[in-house]
């Protein structure tokens, strides 16, 4: 089975949902999946410096409220392992050069540990992942070239297929993240629990899982 998921590595709900497709993978152990992670860019305006993130969320959904929202969100990490640190997260970031990034680790082999590694970078450990001195740290860390990737960063490649992807992502509906493709036929919306994912594995034209031996 092929699983397509669009995600921006500032989307607190993309990393809970990583999270609980992870915990429906592992009820299926003998199922095989193919996970390719795709672009989606929830702010495509924002500055390449990226901006203070009080200033950010202010503009956003104004004054009133973030930090509730972020509690809640904090509780429902919690549940799947992810302690949320937004008071560590000082500026919010342009994220095209950390998805030019997942593509190059995508490329590699590499494409879920890159994930993951953002994920944990810019939520739990408040590191800039605009900056592309973090970003080729954060390549080091996990395994691959860090001047490979740096030289990645400093020139244009990979840039016209991310947005070219994320054009393709918005002309066929997605508005927003995670979103799951599931063999290019059915599409998921949502951190959904993972018991909504076992219903949909066994859907899914490649999701019936090979009898018990």
């Amino acid at each position: 089975m092929r699983v397509d998921i669009f995600v921006d590595v500032v989307c607190p709900w993309c990393f809970i949902g990583k999270r609980r497709f992870e915990q429906a993978l592992a009820m299926r152990p003998r199922l095989s999946v193919q996970t390719a992670w795709r672009p989606f860019q929830l702010n495509p305006d924002m500055p390449a410096e990226g901006m203070p993130t009080e200033e950010f969320f202010a503009a956003k959904f104004g004054s009133a409220g973030v930090k509730e929202r972020q509690q809640a969100v904090v509780g429902i990490g919690r549940t799947v392992g992810i302690d949320f640190a937004f008071d560590r997260i000082a500026r919010q970031p342009n994220t095209l050069d950390a998805h030019r990034l997942i593509r190059h680790a995508l490329n590699r082999g590499r494409g879920d540990a890159m994930v993951e590694a953002l994920f944990t970078a810019h939520f739990l450990k408040g590191r800039d992942i605009g900056d592309r001195t973090v970003l080729t740290q954060v390549a080091g860390e996990t395994g691959l070239d860090p001047r490979e990737a740096g030289a990645l960063l400093e020139s244009e490649s990979e840039t016209a297929t991310i947005l070219g992807e994320e054009q393709e992502a918005r002309r066929i509906g997605i508005s927003g993240v995670p979103c799951y493709i599931f063999d290019r036929q059915y599409a998921v919306a949502g951190a959904q629990e993972p018991e909504f994912f076992l219903a949909v594995f066994d859907r899914a034209p490649g999701g019936t899982a090979p009898p018990a031996a």
